[in-house]
């Protein structure tokens, strides 16, 4: 086999790089050189350029035969659910990276390729630049730019032409493991004064976590993505590592209840004061950034349950223009309906246990945004731990190659419903942003494709009327979570405020007739004649 020696220019993306070339074919037509786009509101990401011959479609390196042979029975053993015969992890790294390798480094890469003996059919890892010009780079190939859809992003992002596992399997492999060897102690010094790459220990990254890190960046437009181990993870750990101690934060009254009382009952202990107002307060907004020294805004966008909008561009304009940051939960509107980080915000928030996992059977959370923040928070989360397990890195991924399929089902089942549930005698109010009669309809057809698969509404009944009617559906589970492929109802007042007494609840809004209802990807006329017969039980 022909051998290129080869240096990569990468661009900021993920906190993590492979080395691994393979000659899959060039769907791009790109010329070397040149900056691909990945539709016209996602950023660039990271090219590969490899010198000598015919660039990355004449590359492929292997490691030694010795060194495949003795991790390909653990590799058969860890990966058995994809049925790879030999697996291995490419040499990665979290430290900073320049935009492009100096010409010394790339005459040091072609002699060193140049004094390597090689067999027809294994080419040494050692041919490639090992330096710090390449410890941050992007396994997302520039190939990639072929992609131009959310849908095709979903499914082929961080793992089509480029992947920093070596395999020939379609799917990406399991790499179950808690630390990662270095051959010599001096590949360790090197390691440690970053000439050398690695993930170290199982705690600072995996190579099946980073592909699903890649496959998030991709699809909200981001420099890096963090996946912990969920989304109450991912709050907490922002909010510690972006806001002071004695800092001061502007949240809104609605919001997932756990994340709230974080924000009341912990921050204190670090002197952290909230300032809390409605999502559309924009004067309330600016007040408390001129009476304060606000580090962070941070809300949710739909909120949870009331599904309230905040308009992102315009408060993060304000906020910019007073130092301050800007972090939105999308759990509720998947990073297909919105874009937040496009709209102006500096980073975005999921609970991936929701619409992007999608399946009920993984819990994980997610942050995107630049490569500053993203590794300040990154550097915590390494101390503190919350790390996704690697299995659950893979269902993750697994999920998001169907999310916008599931996706447009459930807008459009969430929409339909929400209006005949609107129309429904037995009905008081609906919460949906996509109705003319929600307070922020205007905002969310500014900023959203959908309006999401959560509805929220109002019974004509009390406590008991409503059990009643969430007793008698017959489809969805009466269970916690929502984005599921399963439709899932609950009662928020029994939920998640059983604890508190009705008065409390009702400071709220949480009253006891309140039903939040994730539509999952059932057929629509089923739902429908389910919820309307369970509605019959209360007239």
């Amino acid at each position: 086999m022909a051998v290129s020696s080869c240096s990569f220019l990468p661009r900021v993306f993920n906190a993590y790089s492979s080395f691994e070339c393979r000659s899959d074919p060039d769907f791009s037509g790109t010329q070397t050189g040149e900056k691909p786009r990945i539709g016209s509101n996602r950023r660039v990401t990271a090219s590969l350029f490899c010198t000598g011959g015919g660039g990355l479609s004449s590359l492929i390196f292997r490691f030694p035969p010795n060194f495949v042979r003795q991790l390909s029975v653990k590799a058969r053993r860890n990966c058995s659910n994809i049925g790879v015969a030999q697996v291995v992890s490419a040499s990665w790294s979290n430290g900073p990276t320049s935009v492009y390798p100096s010409s010394a480094a790339a005459a040091a890469s072609q002699a060193a390729a140049a004094s390597v003996p090689v067999s027809d059919d294994v080419a040494v890892v050692e041919g490639c630049i090992d330096n710090d010009s390449v410890q941050i780079g992007d396994s997302y190939d520039s190939k990639t730019s072929f992609l131009s859809s959310d849908g095709s992003i979903t499914v082929h992002a961080g793992e089509r032409l480029g992947r920093g596992i070596v395999t020939d399997a379609i799917t990406t492999p399991v790499v179950n493991t808690s630390a990662y060897f270095f051959k010599k102690t001096q590949e360790l010094i090197d390691f440690k004064e970053k000439r050398h790459t690695s993930f170290e220990y199982g705690r600072y990254g995996n190579p099946t976590t980073v592909v699903a890190e890649e496959k998030i960046s991709a699809l909200e437009g981001a420099e890096s993505t963090l996946i912990m181990a969920s989304g109450m993870c991912a709050s907490t750990v922002m909010l510690m590592a972006l806001v002071p101690a004695g800092g001061h934060i502007v949240t809104t009254t609605d919001c997932y209840r756990k994340t709230r009382i974080f924000i009341e009952t912990i921050l204190p202990k670090m002197g952290i004061l909230a300032t809390v107002i409605d999502p559309a307060d924009v004067d309330g907004l600016e007040s408390a950034l001129n009476k304060n020294k606000v580090s962070l805004f941070f809300t949710e966008s739909p909120t949870n349950p009331f599904l309230r909008c905040v308009d992102i561009e315009k408060v993060s304009k304000l906020c910019h223009s007073k130092g301050t940051l800007v972090c939105i939960d999308g759990t509720f509107a998947t990073p297909l309906n919105q874009k937040a980080l496009v709209l102006g915000a500096d980073l975005v928030l999921h609970s991936a246990t929701k619409f992007i996992g999608g399946h009920n059977d993984v819990l994980a959370g997610c942050i995107s945004g630049s490569e500053k923040l993203v590794t300040e928070i990154r550097t915590l989360h390494h101390i503190l731990g919350g790390t996704l397990n690697p299995n659950a890195a893979y269902l993750i991924i697994r999920g998001m190659k169907t999310l916008h399929l599931r996706v447009q089902q459930q807008n459009s089942t969430a929409l339909r419903m929400a209006e005949v549930l609107e129309a429904h005698p037995r009905v008081k109010r609906v919460y949906y942003p996509g109705l003319p009669s929600h307070p922020e309809h205007e905002i969310a057809k500014r900023q959203m494709t959908g309006f999401g698969g959560v509805v929220s509404f109002e019974v004509d009944g009390d406590l008991m009327t409503t059990i009643k009617f969430v007793d008698a559906l017959k489809i969805p589970y009466i269970a916690p979570s929502f984005g599921g492929c399963e439709s899932i109802v609950d009662q928020p007042a029994i939920m998640s405020y059983w604890d508190l007494s009705q008065a409390e609840r009702s400071k709220y809004g949480i009253l006891d007739n309140l039903i939040r209802f994730s539509f999952g990807v059932e057929d629509f006329e089923d739902l429908k004649a389910d919820i309307l017969q369970a509605l019959e039980t209360i007239a």
